[in-house]
């Protein structure tokens, strides 16, 4: 028997325990499969009621469950851009509690959305080229300001660069330029590859006069992304400083409907065994990568 989960990094914020469901929903239709969502942290504190009255699950629980039910084989579907370390770290230490207790159940982890050593994929840059199109208001180019959370991980940040440049080539004619930034970074030299921050890059020459898109690299809403989020908050700041300014933020990369064909053929990888992050077999002696 086979549990098949769509993971988030959770969020005290409802909408994005509600955008999971929704994604896990559509997902299962279209791959002919159960899938549940489920949060690696705090999700399970936001109150039911406001879930229409359905708690949210965490992994840790929902995956012993269904082991505790039978299941032996637990496919992880990362609802993430890149490797963060909630899913090379903590996610294996989570799982292996699970296999001291079930030892028989095999843990493999899908794929993140971007694969940097995989074949060439556009999708996800289309994805963001259609949010760009969609709010353009002008009929003059506008520059583009691609922008994630920031993360101490620089493997992640990869993933928003390579992005950046992929978009770039999209959006040729149709935008002035294409830079990418962080909401936030963590202090020190050794984060500066998180630079520029965005409140930073919309003082600068070229971003900070005239129409200004900042592309959202943001899988579901919540504290910092959404309509007053911490982006949103950043962007009314420089605004202020910058009376000629005008920013205007796409809808999220998480809630375009093409995010699901490339989540379909992530879950059919990893249930293939031919290409996935994190094989976690029975026995506890973890691998990675897997080969077409």
């Amino acid at each position: 028997m086979r549990s098949v989960f769509l993971v988030d990094n959770g969020s005290l914020r409802p909408g994005a325990t509600l955008n999971l469901r929704r994604i896990a929903a559509a997902l299962g239709e279209r791959a002919g499969m159960s899938v549940e969502a489920a949060s690696l942290l705090h999700s399970n504190k936001v109150p039911a009621e406001d879930l229409e009255g359905e708690a949210a699950r965490t992994l840790g629980p929902a995956a012993t469950r269904r082991a505790d039910e039978g299941s032996r084989e637990i496919i992880i579907l990362p609802f993430f851009f890149g490797p963060s370390r909630a899913l090379t770290g903590y996610l294996p230490e989570r799982m292996a509690t699970l296999q001291e207790r079930h030892p028989e159940v095999h843990v493999r982890v899908a794929t993140p959305l971007v694969d940097l050593f995989g074949p060439v994929d556009l999708r996800l840059a289309r994805i963001l080229r259609d949010g760009v199109l969609e709010t353009m208001t002008g009929t003059t180019p506008p520059a583009v300001a691609l922008v994630d959370h920031g993360s101490p991980i620089p493997e992640v940040t990869a993933v928003r660069n390579v992005l950046a440049g992929q978009l770039a080539a999209l959006l040729e004619g149709r935008a002035d330029r294409v830079t990418a930034a962080s909401m936030e970074r963590r202090d020190g030299d050794e984060y500066r590859f998180n630079e520029p921050l965005l409140e930073n890059l919309l003082d600068r020459p070229g971003f900070n006069q005239g129409e200004v898109v900042v592309s959202m690299l943001f899988l579901s809403p919540g504290r910092h992304a959404g309509a007053e989020g911490d982006v949103a908050g950043i962007c009314g700041e420089a605004e202020k400083r910058n009376p000629g300014l005008a920013t205007a933020m796409t809808p999220l990369a998480g809630e375009h409907p093409g995010i699901l064909e490339i989540l379909e053929e992530r879950l059919q990888q990893a249930l293939d065994g031919t290409h996935f992050l994190l094989d976690l077999p029975t026995g506890g002696v973890a691998g990675t990568g897997g080969s077409g």
